[in-house]
């Protein structure tokens, strides 16, 4: 038989998502490594309207950065589309439907772009 790896809790009702390294929740996380989420290696985006009244907002999903890259990338994009927008969950939210606008700013940083969704 195999032996179980060295494994832990990686989420609790509680707490939510928990740090691999230090086994506390991600938000007080005390081993201070910045947290990079993995991957297929594409950045897709997409467009969406659930949850916003038929408002459509644009997402990109796949990004290879940390938390303050990610913010970052975020207010650029912003800026160049024209709207606002936010970061939640490591996923990318424009106002309106920037998918066109969005994927050759994002192609011009090195990274394969996908169009996802309808």
């Amino acid at each position: 038989m195999k032996k179980r790896s060295a494994g832990g809790l990686v989420f609790s009702t509680d707490q939510g998502r928990m740090c691999p390294g230090c086994g506390n929740a991600v938000a007080e996380c005390s081993c201070g490594a910045p947290r990079i989420p993995e991957g297929d290696g594409t950045v897709r985006v997409s467009r969406e309207t659930k949850g916003r009244k038929g408002k459509g907002v644009t997402l990109v999903t796949g990004v290879p950065l940390a938390e303050a890259d990610l913010k970052a990338l975020a207010k650029a994009l912003k800026a160049k589309c024209g709207t606002g927008g936010t970061v939640k969950d490591g996923v990318i939210e424009i106002q309106g439907d920037q998918r066109d606008l969005l994927m050759p700013l994002l192609e011009a940083r090195g990274w394969k772009v996908r169009r996802s969704g309808g």
